[in-house]
């Protein structure tokens, strides 16, 4: 059986998912675009991976970046790649095609080329693209903004329909889809996301990467990942205001992009120099980084709400180290770090409360502890990839 994982964005945790499916004997291509700006897994073979294994790396325009915010040009890009994706579907003819993180019409003609190459679709819903862009056009061009956001919920509930079935990341999924997509909540299958934990392993705040940023020695709030239009970098700014006379703190932000950028000004005009801005790190340190924190923080609008989950935080539970997240209390990764005993969560616009929980954990190492032990130990239970792979295995060969 042939499988496609497609994964725009290229993250981490849907590789070790390909890698799994490989492994049991499936012939599998991982799919995703070049020249994001975004945290990216590991996507090369191995030599620990299964020789039917293949990872595709799908030309996007280099320009892509710099123009992320601008909604014409970019709009442009995404279709262009997602007419690449779908020739290569129609060249490799996959049994199952599994597609996820991707725009609106960028998955519209990937999902027309598995139907007619006779293959099964499964929409990975990882949020609602097109509800997003309805609601920001609507607020910026009120009449052709509807019209153009019905186009897109349109392009979506068409694409619900040719799928032979929808893995929703979350329960808080299903009813949207339901209302607004009409569809049939029988023919959805939750499976939440994951941090690849085979690939965390917990190291001590002084290692390698550490020490070369000079971290070793102090107390690090540490953010690492995307800053878009559905965070508040402002945030980070006044958490670095809050310690800018304690030397023995600092604040470090790994981050590419609009909100790196804002950041990059906004720290220079303050005259911040407890406040550190590096560049996305390779994947393969990326465990190193999160153990140089001793907080790890994350950041989410309230308009987000349930739309958005923020997969640093999957991470950050492997780390054992405690989370701090300004995010809206129905957010998964907020239930998760409440229930779970993780960490602190505050709603995105309570500062104050946001900076009064960092003075907290910066004065209580025991708390600390505690909220680090708890976060590894839900993702040991949660995260190991062979149950997850049993799950996604079901899913795509129930048709077979």
């Amino acid at each position: 059986m042939k499988i496609l994982v497609h994964d725009y964005a290229g993250h981490a945790f849907p590789t070790s998912l390909s890698r799994a499916l490989a492994a049991r004997g499936y012939q599998v291509v991982h799919a995703f675009a070049s020249s994001l700006q975004t945290p990216r897994g590991d996507l090369r073979r191995n030599e620990n991976d299964a020789p039917t294994l293949e990872f595709r790396e799908i030309p996007m325009d280099p320009e892509y970046p710099k123009y992320k915010y601008s909604f014409r040009r970019r709009r442009s890009m995404e279709i262009r790649y997602g007419q690449a994706a779908a020739d290569f579907v129609r060249e490799w003819r996959p049994d199952a095609v599994l597609s996820g993180n991707t725009p609106t019409e960028t998955q519209e003609p990937i999902t027309r080329a598995t139907v007619e190459v006779g293959g099964r679709f499964y929409y990975w819903v990882q949020d609602f693209y097109s509800l997003a862009v309805d609601k920001l056009l609507r607020k910026k061009i009120p009449v052709a903004g509807g019209l153009i956001g019905s186009w897109y919920r349109m392009l979506d509930s068409k694409q619900f329909k040719r799928s032979s079935g929808i893995v929703a990341i979350t329960s808080d999924f299903t009813p949207i889809l339901r209302e607004e997509f009409g569809v049939d909540p029988q023919r959805v299958s939750v499976v939440p996301n994951w941090a690849a934990i085979e690939d965390f392993p917990v190291h001590p705040k002084s290692n390698d990467w550490s020490r070369r940023h000079g971290l070793h020695d102090k107390f690090v709030f540490l953010y690492s990942g995307t800053i878009g239009m559905k965070h508040n970098p402002a945030m980070l700014l006044e958490l670095a205001k809050k310690f800018r006379d304690d030397n023995s703190v600092r604040v470090v932000v790994v981050s590419e992009g609009i909100g790196a950028d804002w950041l990059r000004r906004e720290s220079a005009e303050a005259g911040l120099q407890n406040l550190l801005l590096l560049p996305y790190q390779p994947f393969a340190e990326l465990p190193m980084v999160l153990g140089s924190g001793d907080v790890l923080v994350g950041i989410l609008e309230e308009e987000a709400g349930i739309f958005s989950v923020p997969s640093k935080t999957l991470s950050y539970l492997c780390a054992a180290r405690p989370i701090l997240l300004a995010v809206p209390k129905e957010n998964l990764a907020a239930r998760i770090t409440r229930d779970h005993g993780a960490g602190i969560t505050v709603e995105p616009r309570d500062m104050e409360g946001f900076l009064s929980a960092a003075g907290f954990l910066q004065a209580s190492p025991k708390e600390c502890g505690e909220f680090g032990r708890k976060a590894r130990a839900y993702a040991e239970e949660t995260f190991p990839i062979e149950k997850i792979a049993t799950t996604f295995e079901e899913i795509l060969t129930a048709k077979a």
